[in-house]
């Protein structure tokens, strides 16, 4: 048994090292980075901050000779920026290191055994080119505000820069006393210094992908808005913008925590804070502190802002709580929260805003179907991080999950939604891991609707329309997929309308060939024929009453 089960372990190594060779933009699937600890030392003289970082890591396999980890260094490419270093050690003892090419090679004492622990001490120091952002905000104060995504946290932390690799951390923070300090998780210290400066150090428990850590340092003006089941909500927002910013950020956070805490599962984090930030233009939704574009602030609570908020809160569980294992599932991430929102709108606003969010969507993506016709939403090995996200990923990742939601129904579909939750929750999970727990609670097989709508670039489009045979009293209709490429198999409904006198009626038809025609038993003559009456299919569709016969 220990031999069958040794040789199965290889197995999945072999497999998991041989699918590491394939991916573009690799992983180190020998390790598992369990915490990382930071030491930043800011100044207001310099841009240039001196970190210490310890990373402590577990080695899944024997033989392993050194770490590597992701860290951009000096070079004319980076503007003369980035970070040099000075020092490694393990237990206290000098290791031996290389750094370039952005990368941190670091040896170690002995070939690694499986399972066994390491921690290593990295001394470093240098002005970043990107991913912490330093200069004025719109009022004119010095701030330091990051900017991770997607994979610029190794400008500043050395880190394996990637969102397979989870893990928890902490953020010890020297800086003037003039400075707020916010980070992610919980703040357990906040020291003044004898030299002017103060030491703020939070640390997070629930462990999170590099992209979502952040600092943000400012004058801040900050206020404890309530809590959500003991968790904090928190506003830091400038101190110029104080009365400005807690009146805009004190709603909706609770009502969507609770919505979203209800419908799939529990939060993961220790606090919620909406942060004013300089260094991005809309929302990044860093796990426990959501940074917000400057402009974010305007005292007047517009629509706009609100559903950032609303999405960068549903990013707390998908794409934080559960995070994609490669960026090729980027939707996981952007089109759940993006459909999320949308949900919540429904739930507090009605179904009409509801629906405009669905009609701008889909808008956007038959524009850009049009533009790039071959442009999937699942990536196949994305090597060049610029392309990410598009529309797609966003509005047709959650076009994708309303149209799935209409294929299995309400009840299935929120059971799915809660199980994937539940089994990822804190981890990594795949398109795969999320179409099985849909197969899973619908009892359907779904291969081929993954397919289509993530996997293919094309978009459907109808033409057809309806006619009455008064003789045989039968309604025909016709519906032709005039789209390029292959063929959708897909139901969508259609409305019957007799008017006040005569019950109305809807039927699902299944579309699964190029041509097809459907005929429906009428007594009477229809006043009107609606295709997909209740907005359950992404298409293009010119539907009309036809000519009889």
């Amino acid at each position: 048994m220990r031999n069958a089960l040794l040789a199965l372990i290889l197995c999945l190594v072999s497999s998991t090292v041989a699918q590491a060779m394939r991916d573009d933009y690799p992983k180190n699937t020998g390790i598992d980075v369990v915490h990382y600890a930071f030491q930043i030392a800011l100044e207001d003289g310099s841009d240039e901050l001196v970190g210490e970082a310890r990373v402590d890591v577990r080695f899944l396999v024997a033989g392993i000779t050194e770490l590597r980890l992701d860290l951009v260094g000096v070079s004319p490419d980076h503007e003369n920026r980035g970070m040099r270093v000075t020092q490694v050690t393990v237990a206290g003892e000098p290791v031996t290191f290389q750094h370039a090419a952005d990368l941190l090679l670091i040896a170690l004492p002995k070939p690694s055994v499986a399972g066994q622990h390491y921690s290593f001490t990295i001394h470093y120091r240098g002005v970043p080119q990107a991913g912490l952002v330093v200069g004025p905000n719109k009022h004119g104060d010095r701030c330091f505000f990051t900017d991770n995504w997607p994979n610029k946290a190794r400008h500043w932390l050395p880190t394996v820069d990637h969102p397979y690799d989870k893990a928890t951390c902490e953020f010890s923070v020297t800086a003037p006393e003039h400075y707020l300090v916010i980070s992610n998780g919980l703040k357990i210290e906040e020291t003044a210094m004898p030299d002017g400066r103060r030491r703020t150090h939070w640390r997070q428990s629930v462990p999170i992908a590099t992209w979502l850590y952040v600092i943000g340092v400012a004058p801040f003006a900050v206020q404890y808005v309530g809590e959500y089941q003991g968790r904090s909500i928190q506003t830091w927002v400038y101190r110029q913008d104080r009365e400005a910013g807690f009146y805009d950020f004190a709603v909706p956070t609770k009502q969507v925590l609770e919505f979203f805490g209800e419908h799939i599962g529990p939060f993961s984090y220790e606090k919620l804070a909406n942060v004013q930030a300089s260094s991005i233009g809309g929302g990044m939704e860093a796990a426990t502190a959501i940074f917000y574009g400057e402009d974010s602030v305007t005292g007047r609570r517009t629509e706009r802002w609100r559903n950032v908020v609303i999405h960068e809160l549903a990013h707390q569980w998908f794409g934080n709580a559960v995070t994609e294992y490669d960026w090729d599932d980027v939707w996981l991430s952007e089109g759940f929260a993006t459909y999320f929102t949308l949900l919540f709108i429904e739930h507090a606003y009605g179904r009409d805003a509801f629906l405009a969010g669905l009609d701008k969507s889909r808008s956007r993506v038959l524009r850009f179907n049009r533009e790039n016709p071959g442009y999937r939403v699942v990536h196949e090995n994305l090597t060049d991080m610029r392309q990410v996200t598009t529309s797609q990923t966003y509005q047709k990742g959650s076009w994708t999950l309303h149209m799935l939601r209409g294929v299995v129904g309400d009840e299935a579909f929120w059971r799915g939604i809660q199980a994937y939750y539940r089994e990822h929750r804190d981890a990594n999970a795949s398109t795969a891991d999320f179409r099985r727990a849909m197969e899973k609670a619908s009892g359907m097989d779904l291969e081929q609707f993954f397919e289509q709508w993530l996997y293919q670039g094309s978009a459907l489009q109808l033409d057809g329309g309806w006619r009455y045979d008064a003789s045989s009293k039968v309604i025909e209709i016709e519906l032709n997929q005039v789209q390029d490429g292959g063929v959708f198999r897909m139901p969508v409904e259609v409305a019957i309308e007799f008017g006040s006198e005569a019950g109305d009626e809807t039927h699902r038809l299944l579309l699964d060939q190029k041509h097809e025609t459907f005929q429906i038993s009428a007594e009477r003559r229809p006043e009107r024929i609606v295709l997909d009456p209740n907005t359950w299919v992404l298409m293009e569709a010119n539907f009309r009453e036809l000519q009889e016969h």
